[in-house]
């Protein structure tokens, strides 16, 4: 098959990769169309140091499956693969699993390729309601509402989301919800206009708040992002931080320890209520699509995805 392939750095692609050998319990998912993520772009700088076909974000049709109910099916998938039978796994916590893999990040191929495996027990049908433009999206809206998750979000609260990437932008819909009294802080005022035409507050980052908030949610990518979110959180707030990157150096914690500040890592989220809100028409991600390739063109597509204007940049398997 063909697939984009990430080794020592590189990424390039391939017309004769191998397909996807199933495990016990596996489907094997005809990519339809799948996103290149800040993640991937992570992973070509070095980040988990991983080789192999990158890319967890998208949609495809189930093309075979030990379950006929799925076969035919458009489906999306949750990008953890748990070994079930552990401690962490038994607790309810499979996502960290330590013999887990993850859909083009550790240990598993991903989804840059015209075909990929999952657990069944990973996959989730997609409503016809939901296009293939939409569906891509739901692993990012579902790492956006495990902030929810994991923080009470209160209307009275303020809120602040560092950071107008594709992560920031959709992070700034799903917390809206909560009625809190919301501003996204970016950098671009293009990025930062979309949040805006939905009546949403913003502020550039050379203009951030003078108010301290109860909760600074990171979504920057970036040292310099983490360091203004944490002089942002309040004394006694919550500072959740959903950015991965590869970057060298220490992170000063006497701050963080005089101010009593709660920190919280947030990763991945629950699918099936990221794509209820996408059913729904409740966020909106049309509008951060960029640009859309066909695999063949997935050299181009990473550079245009590098660039800093760049929103979502997908690929199409033709």
């Amino acid at each position: 098959m063909k697939a984009l392939v990430l080794q020592k750095g590189r990424i390039c692609l391939e017309s004769a990769y191998p397909e996807p050998v199933p495990l016990a319990g596996e489907g094997v998912i005809k990519v339809r169309l799948a996103g290149i993520c800040s993640t991937d772009l992570e992973l070509l700088a070095g980040y988990m140091e991983f080789s192999g076909v990158p890319g967890h974000e998208f949609v495809g049709t189930v093309e075979s499956s030990g379950r006929p109910e799925l076969l035919g099916k458009r489906v999306v998938g949750e990008i953890n693969c748990a070994c079930g039978v552990c401690s962490e796994c038994t607790a309810g916590r499979s996502t960290h699993c330590p013999k887990r893999t993850v859909l083009g990040i550790l240990r598993r191929d991903g989804a840059l390729a015209e075909k990929l495996s999952l657990p069944e027990k990973n996959l989730h049908a997609v409503p016809d309601a939901i296009s293939d433009e939409e569906a891509v999206f739901v692993e990012p809206v579902a790492a956006a509402l495990e902030i929810l998750e994991q923080v009470h979000v209160r209307p009275t609260q303020t809120v602040y989301v560092i950071g107008d990437g594709k992560l920031g932008l959709i992070a700034s819909q799903v917390l809206r919800l909560t009625g809190c009294r919301l501003t996204s802080i970016g950098k671009h005022p293009r990025k930062l206009n979309l949040l805006q035409t939905q009546g949403m507050r913003t502020a550039r980052l050379d203009q951030a708040p003078s108010e301290r908030a109860d909760i600074v949610v990171e979504c920057t990518g970036n040292r310099s992002g983490f360091e203004l979110a944490r002089s942002l959180v309040r004394p006694r707030g919550v500072l959740v931080l959903k950015s991965t990157f590869k970057e060298e150096g220490g992170i000063e914690t006497t701050p963080l320890v005089i101010e009593e500040i709660t920190i919280v890592g947030s990763r991945c989220g629950p699918f099936p209520p990221a794509i209820s809100l996408l059913e729904q028409k409740l966020i909106d991600v049309k509008s951060l699509i960029t640009a859309a390739f066909p695999l063949s063109r997935g050299l181009q597509a990473f550079e245009k995805a590098s660039e800093p204007e760049s929103l979502k940049v997908l690929l199409r398997m033709e």
